[in-house]
């Protein structure tokens, strides 16, 4: 049977997908296709995977006629492969191959919703996003959210009345166990600070602004603290305040190190994760921190909710709230025996949970259901 993947950036299929393709197509014995703007990764993705790739130009934000010429294109792709089963991910690249899939006549049209941007939205924008993932749920015959949080707001938001399926927890990559272990990095941590660490985007929505008003008040009051931001600084897209990039460039015990291809040396200098932010679907870092032996504060949003255990491997504060973040970086100095205890709970929760072959046959069993109920 052919077997068709597709997302808007071939950065995707790297970041969620790596070695799934290849044993889609050598150990399940699927035609595996992947298909994807055409940019120069998606020639990595050939390469890494095995597999054959399709390219389709579209563009990641709302541009009309250049949706509509994506869609006249994945629409003649569908139609001349053919394929039993075609599954999506990521906003665009759903909307653009669900509706062309259905067109097409594809029995099997699957797309993981692995986040949503209309409930931190507003005004014509939210109505506008609201509508493209109503359409996008129309047109296929299974959704997949990331996670009960996703799977909430899109049945309470009267988005879809589909039968929603989270497969396994909830997460969609999983966790390399192998890779992301701090017995790798042994002595790295340095016993005079408390160190914070923050992997993501520096980016407003992330939480950045409140994070380093937080930082810098309980620096004060306790000077044995550091900060470390893992991440690109994104200036056209939600862009922090200037008076937070101020105090990043100017703050001694604020460490901007700028994206990095291995996070894992950050991790292992830290005593804890902080992640304030405003939205997520399922935050692979939240995980890969508690993979590296991390306890978490993270805010009450989708996913993250799910991943952190009150007390047990970490706590929940709201989000946009600087007070409380405060207050719990102050807890996590001020109690170091509660830390010691929720990052030795850290790692065995993640590998109960998230393990990435477990999350892979999830999928895998999910794909011979619904395709032995169309044969």
């Amino acid at each position: 049977m052919k077997l068709i993947r597709v997302t808007t950036v071939p950065e995707t299929f790297i970041a969620f997908c790596s070695g799934l393709l290849r044993d889609l197509q050598e150990q399940e014995g699927y035609e595996v296709v992947a298909i994807s703007s055409p940019e120069r990764r998606l020639q990595v993705v050939a390469e890494r995977e095995g597999v054959r790739t399709i390219a389709v130009p579209m563009e990641r934000q709302i541009s009309l006629k250049s949706d509509i010429k994506s869609l006249w294109r994945m629409w003649r792709v569908l139609r001349r492969e053919n394929p039993d089963l075609v599954h999506s991910m990521t906003p665009k690249a759903g909307l653009i191959t669900m509706v062309a899939a259905w067109m097409a006549r594809v029995p099997v049209r699957i797309h993981t919703f692995t986040g949503l941007v209309f409930p931190t939205s507003t005004g014509l924008k939210r109505r506008i996003l609201m509508a493209t993932d109503r359409l996008t749920c129309a047109c296929a015959t299974h959704v997949i959210p990331e996670g009960e949080g996703v799977k909430n707001d899109l049945l309470g938001n009267n988005i879809t009345k589909k039968d929603l399926r989270v497969l396994g927890y909830g997460n969609i990559r999983g966790i390399d166990l192998e890779y992301y272990n701090p017995e790798l990095f042994k002595g790295k941590k340095d016993g005079r600070y408390f160190t914070f660490v923050l992997v993501g985007r520096i980016v407003g929505d992330k939480g950045i602004n409140e994070l380093v008003e937080a930082f810098v008040r309980l620096n004060k009051d306790y000077p044995q603290t550091r900060l470390i931001l893992v991440g690109e600084e994104e200036q056209q897209l939600d862009p922090i305040r200037s008076d937070t990039k101020a105090i990043i460039e100017e703050h001694k015990s604020i460490n901007a190190v700028g994206p990095q291809k291995d996070v894992r040396p950050f991790y292992a200098q830290a005593d804890a994760l902080v992640f304030p932010s405003y939205r997520e679907g399922f935050p692979n870092v939240v995980i890969e921190a508690g993979a590296m032996g991390l306890p978490s504060i993270v805010t009450d949003i989708n996913g993250s909710r799910e991943i952190i255990i009150e007390g047990e491997n970490g706590t929940i504060v709201p989000s946009k709230d600087a007070d409380a973040l405060y207050q719990a970086m102050k807890y996590f100095v001020e109690n170091s025996d509660d830390v010691r205890r929720m990052a030795e709970n850290a790692r065995p929760l993640i590998a109960s949970r998230y393990e990435q072959s477990y999350v892979r046959q999830c999928l895998k069993d999910f794909y011979r259901e619904v395709l032995s109920e169309k044969a």
